[in-house]
């Protein structure tokens, strides 16, 4: 695999080193809820106006994307009878909109307390996450030959933009087929430095078309820090800045056991 000269060479293990996974979340964390706590965001809730309806939890699931009615539905599945169970059917007749139509008060409350009190709820948004958002970037990443920060990359493209490759998209596909042709990737004989600055500059390219969307900074001063100081392994030390606000991690922690 090439990399960037300076350090930072990945491990081999990427992002499913639970260390590495922790610290992706962290960053990712501080561009969705300005917190490096992301264990703090699963009783999160609001509507920010971005057409989208309610955004809500670990990676900010949307009432109208249909993530988040993904969510609850696994969670009805694990937990019948629960408190968010009664409002599936007003979530599913909102996706697609930015409706509160049958939601409301009574279930951003009932969101928050399910957060609270229920591991299983916090257990169905981490499964949602990895299966809509983690685990699709990583592997795709590791199919392109790329480490940690190249997955990293990936994974945070498909939270912020979805998987969508269709013409005219501005999701993670759409974005990945402009980078490939401007760059070779890793897995193509590439250099991984290169590719990756090819991505994040599909990757603005997309935050500026998108109406809700136009401040760069959790690529240009935070991603594409990582690339410029050749960190593929996404090693700390680790200094970025998001929406104005500083950020660092200085250790990889192994979380612990739930």
């Amino acid at each position: 695999m090439c990399t960037a000269c300076g350090g930072g060479a990945d491990d081999g293990r990427g992002l499913h080193d639970p260390a590495a996974k922790d610290i992706a979340l962290r960053i990712v964390s501080s561009a969705e809820n300005s917190s490096l706590d992301w264990r703090a965001q699963y009783r999160y809730i609001e509507d920010i106006g971005d057409g989208r309806g309610y955004t809500a939890g670990l990676v900010g699931f949307c009432s109208g994307t249909g993530d988040l009615l993904a969510v609850v539905e696994r969670y009805t599945e694990e937990r019948p009878g629960n408190v968010l169970a009664p409002y599936l059917p007003a979530l599913r007749a909102v996706v697609g909109s930015d409706s509160h139509e049958g939601l409301g008060p009574r279930f951003t409350d009932a969101w928050a307390r399910a957060a609270v009190a229920d591991p299983v709820f916090r257990a169905a948004q981490d499964a949602e996450r990895d299966r809509l958002y983690f685990t699709p970037a990583v592997r795709q990443g590791e199919r392109d030959g790329l480490g940690a920060l190249g997955q990293f990359v990936y994974f945070d493209a498909y939270v912020m933009h979805g998987a969508d490759g269709s013409k005219g998209s501005v999701g993670f596909r759409a974005m990945r087929e402009k980078a490939l042709r401007e760059a070779e990737p890793p897995s193509q004989g590439g250099d991984e430095a290169a590719y990756l600055n090819a991505f994040l500059d599909a990757r603005v390219e997309a935050i500026r078309q998108e109406p809700s969307h136009s401040d760069t900074s959790r690529v240009e001063t935070a991603q594409r820090v990582f690339v410029r100081e050749g960190n593929m392994g996404l090693e700390p030390p680790l200094r970025w800045r998001v929406y104005g606000d500083d950020y660092r991690v200085d250790e990889r922690k192994t979380p612990p056991a739930r």
